[in-house]
């Protein structure tokens, strides 16, 4: 064989290489990308539940007329002891958790108390004159929201790549959680709002 086709076979197989190389790469790439999203995506799913959870168990034991403690309690829902926003879910902030109290009918119906109590010592006696009243907080429900105010529309979800939410919207799950209200921060012999 000639030495100069001898070359041009080696450079020949280095270039078909390369160009397996590259395709084998690109299809790895996109497994890896693929399995990082689908495992944050599973991350935000249950650290949304975690968050309504920790939220509602707190608002049912908080005074709900202290701005200050149902700002801390926020904060300690999304373990963080200030406004900032998680690390791989920075779309879900504070002001995203939206805290309801409700009340229980006589059908088992629940509904929000829109004219509550002013206090958590009012809340006592509302719902010792009537436990099925609409003025009695019965049950704390947690949410997490993209809008403050109004229908409780789901938090849109951002990818790490950017690239998916164009084909298909992605919301962070609502994860609703309700839990009996218990003290609502009442202390016997506190001062009330009566």
């Amino acid at each position: 064989m000639h030495p100069d086709c001898r070359g041009r076979q080696a450079g020949g197989a280095a270039g078909v290489i390369t160009v397996e190389l590259a395709l084998v790469l690109g299809v790895f790439l996109l497994f890896v990308v693929g399995t990082v999203e689908v495992a944050r995506m599973a991350f935000v799913r249950n650290t949304a539940q975690d968050v309504t959870r920790r939220a509602a168990r707190a608002a049912a034991m908080t005074d709900y007329s202290d701005g200050a403690a149902m700002a801390a309690l926020r904060y300690q829902a999304l373990f963080r002891d200030k406004d900032a926003a998680l690390p791989l879910l920075p779309e879900l902030t504070a002001d995203r958790l939206r805290i309801d109290y409700l009340s229980l009918s006589a059908d088992g119906a629940l509904a929000p108390v829109t004219a509550g109590p002013a206090c958590p010592a009012r809340n006592v006696v509302n719902c010792t004159t009537d436990p099925n009243g609409t003025s009695c907080i019965r049950f704390v429900r947690v949410r997490i929201c993209a809008t403050a105010n109004g229908a409780c529309t789901p938090l849109p979800y951002t990818t790490l790549t950017r690239i998916l939410p164009d084909v298909v919207p992605l919301t962070v799950p609502v994860s609703t959680s309700i839990a009996k209200a218990e003290t609502l921060g009442f202390r016997p012999g506190a001062s009330s709002c009566l």
